[in-house]
């Protein structure tokens, strides 16, 4: 027996260490496996009621869609999308594409043609000419009678039915003077332009800055990384740019020197994530009223604020969505703005495109909703009224 243990013990003995090694090699890896963050769409576990909607419950103006940019003139999308506005209740669209020169005359052509009484249309300022684009020193808006002539430019704008002006986000951003220096929002050259506008009845939409997080580096603390890894173009390095406070005040100086100019600060004014700033411009300065195309993402995401907001200002908002879009976006929209539904996509992509979050309906009332979906638009922007009249005589509801 006893000569026997040492043989017993280490057959014992190997016994475990095989059955240690067999573990090792058959238990499976702990943790997921490796996932970037591109990659990861989690679908939320989370169920709530639905409030589908197929139409705006009340007609609507949308004051910031592109229809160059967007559909480059096609007939036939044009045609699928007049459809598309037919059955959601879209009665007008503002159209922000109108550069002036032989683009506004192809636009007014395309959209004018066979729906003037469903389009609006906005002129561009065209700072360029006939220059290349990095020739900056040759660009038409350094000569000196480029003012002047601008000015006669949107006085015959206006006379072909014109309804305002848009100006694009590069102005400020990467138009350039000769020197090379980035041209100010406020360069007093231009001034006789903004003037302009308010002499001939012209509201101004601008588009200045982006959000906040495009500002900011691009790094694990930025909300909108994933957004600016797919799109490098829309970020503004503090090496490279002005900060953004300063392109809002620059933006802010143009609507206290020009207070008979309408200004539209387009987008929540890029101050969506923050609405206490967005009230503080439009309690500052009375000739501002404010729209929030591609900018549901933000509002939904602080439903209680975003309908305080909104109420407050109700006067003051427009109804845009940066269109044209699929449908499933525009009814987003109304989801949102009309519903109490909890936590829901804002765009009909896979990825959402600004921002990894989900937002929240704000059951706006009837009264509030009218305002901003067109009556604020019919009273602001030249010629809304006139579609709309012809809208509600076609036999539908106001």
């Amino acid at each position: 027996m006893h000569r026997a243990a040492p043989y017993l013990l280490w057959l014992c003995g190997l016994c475990l260490s095989n059955e240690y090694a067999w573990a090792q090699t058959v238990e499976p890896e702990l943790g997921p496996p490796p996932l970037t963050l591109s990659d990861y769409q989690p679908i939320p576990k989370l169920v709530v009621p639905e409030t589908l909607l197929d139409r705006a419950a009340f007609p609507v103006v949308d004051v910031h869609s592109h229809f160059f940019h967007r559909l480059r003139h096609d007939p036939v999308q044009l045609d699928a999308f007049v459809r598309l506005m037919d059955r959601n209740q879209i009665a007008v669209c503002v159209s922000l594409d109108g550069k002036l020169g032989g683009q506004l005359s192809d636009h007014i052509d395309y959209l004018w043609t066979r729906y003037r009484e469903r389009f609006v249309i906005f002129a561009n300022v065209n700072w360029q000419g006939t220059a290349q684009p990095e020739d900056f020193a040759n660009w038409d808006c350094h000569q000196e009678d480029f003012a002047h002539r601008t000015v006669l430019a949107l006085q015959d704008a206006k006379s072909r039915g014109v309804s305002g002006v848009k100006v694009f986000k590069s102005f400020g951003l990467s138009y350039k003077n000769p020197d090379g220096s980035l041209i100010a929002i406020d360069d007093p050259r231009f001034y006789p332009i903004w003037n302009a506008c308010g002499q001939l009845g012209l509201p101004v939409i601008m588009h200045t800055g982006d959000p906040s997080a495009f500002f900011d580096p691009i790094d694990v603390n930025n909300e909108r990384y994933e957004e600016l890894s797919r799109h490098p173009d829309w970020h503004f390095p503090a090496d490279k740019f002005p900060p953004r406070a300063e392109l809002h005040a620059a933006r802010n100086r143009l609507f206290a020197r020009f207070p008979n100019t309408t200004f539209i600060a387009a987008h929540l004014g890029n101050d969506g994530e923050d609405l206490a700033e967005a009230g503080r411009i439009l309690q500052e300065y009375p000739n501002v009223m404010i729209e929030f195309a591609s900018r549901i993402s933000e509002l939904g995401r602080q439903p209680y604020t975003a309908r305080d907001f909104l109420i407050e200002f109700q006067d003051r908002v427009m109804f845009g969505t940066d269109g044209p879009w699929p449908e499933k976006r525009y009814q987003s929209y109304w989801r949102f703005l009309e519903t109490r539904d909890q936590y829901f996509p804002y765009s009909e992509k896979e990825v959402p495109p600004q921002g990894l979050w989900r937002i929240y309906g704000i059951d706006l009332p009837d009264d509030v909703l009218k305002k901003i979906y067109y009556e604020n638009a019919s009273r602001v922007i030249p010629g809304v009224q006139e579609r709309l009249e012809q809208f509600f005589s076609a036999g539908h509801d106001r």
